[in-house]
C-alpha cells in the first residue's frame, strides 16, 4: 500500500527516505533515518524493523544480517516489506511472499526503491530511474522528482492520501522532516512544504547547533539579514511565498 525510496547523496553524505501511500500518515511509521543509514518499513508495517534496524546498523551490523534475523524472528515477515541502506552503501531488501501485488523492489548504487499494492512494476522502476537520471539536483529535489515519477507511473493502485520526506545531514537530528498526512495530492503538497522550508527554515537552520558547535549561532543578526535578502530577491522576481502563515503585524 506504499512505495518508498531509501537513498544517500554521495556528494553531501545526506541520507533520506521519501514515501507516498494511500494510507494515513505513512510518514509517521515508514521512514527511519540517521546521519549514517536509512531504512523504510512498510506493507503490514512493523516499525520495529526500522528502529531496531538503525540501532544495529550504527553498532556495525550489516543490513543483510539484520534482515535475516528479522525474517527469522517476525512471525509476520510474509506481509512485511522493508529496505535499508547501510553506512558502507550496502543494501538489504525484503518483500514478503504475502504482500499485496504488485509488490517488489529494485536498487542501484546508494538507492533502493520498494513498493506494494502498486499499479505495477513500472512504479518502482520509474522511481529508480528518475533518481539515477538527476544527479544534478539537490538531494531533496531529487527524491521528490523520483517519487513523482513513480506517481506518474501509477503509484499506489488504490489512490493517494499521504507522503513524507525525512533527511539527515550528518547530525543526530533531521535536516528536513516533512509530512503530509491526509491530502488529495500529497506529493504536490509535500513539494509546497519543501518550497516553504526554503523561505525561512533553511536560513534559520544555518544557526542550529551541531555536534561540532554545541552553541550554534547565538547572534541572530546574520540570519535576519539572510531572510531579508531572500525576501527582497523573491519580491524583485515576483515570486510569491508558498506559505499559509499569517502575521499579526507585531
Amino acid at each position: 500500500m506504499t512505495y518508498s525510496i531509501v537513498a544517500r547523496d554521495t556528494r553531501t553524505g545526506e541520507y533520506g527516505v521519501a514515501v507516498a501511500s494511500r494510507f494515513f500518515a505513512c510518514g509517521s511509521l515508514v521512514p527511519h533515518v540517521t546521519a549514517t543509514a536509512a531504512m523504510a518499513s512498510q506493507a503490514f508495517v512493523n516499525p520495529l524493523w526500522g528502529t531496531e534496524g538503525l540501532a544495529r546498523l550504527a553498532a556495525g551490523e550489516t543490513p543483510d544480517g539484520i534482515f535475516a534475523d528479522f525474517i527469522q524472528r517476525d512471525a509476520g515477515e510474509a506481509v512485511r516489506q522493508a529496505h535499508a541502506l547501510g553506512p558502507d552503501g550496502s543494501i538489504a531488501q525484503h518483500t514478503g511472499a504475502e504482500c499485496v501485488p504488485w509488490a517488489g523492489h529494485v536498487c542501484g548504487p546508494d538507492i533502493s526503491v520498494a513498493g506494494n499494492m502498486l499499479a505495477g512494476p513500472e512504479v518502482v522502476r520509474d522511481t529508480l530511474q528518475a533518481f539515477l537520471d538527476r544527479p544534478d539536483l539537490p538531494f531533496a529535489d531529487r527524491l521528490l522528482a523520483a517519487m513523482q515519477a513513480g506517481e506518474d507511473a501509477g503509484g499506489d493502485k488504490r489512490g493517494k492520501q499521504a507522503a513524507g520526506l525525512l533527511i539527515h545531514a550528518g547530525q543526530p537530528y533531521p535536516a528536513l522532516d516533512l509530512r503530509v498526512d491526509d491530502h488529495a495530492d500529497p506529493l504536490a503538497e509535500l513539494r509546497r512544504l519543501y518550497a516553504v522550508s526554503g523561505e525561512r527554515f533553511r536560513l534559520f537552520a544555518m544557526g542550529i547547533a551541531t555536534t561540532d558547535n554545541f552553541s550554534g549561532m547565538v547572534d541572530r543578526a546574520p540570519i535576519d539579514r539572510a531572510i531579508a535578502e531572500d525576501e527582497a530577491r523573491r519580491t524583485a522576481g515576483n515570486i510569491p511565498s508558498q506559505s499559509f502563515a499569517t502575521t499579526t503585524g507585531l
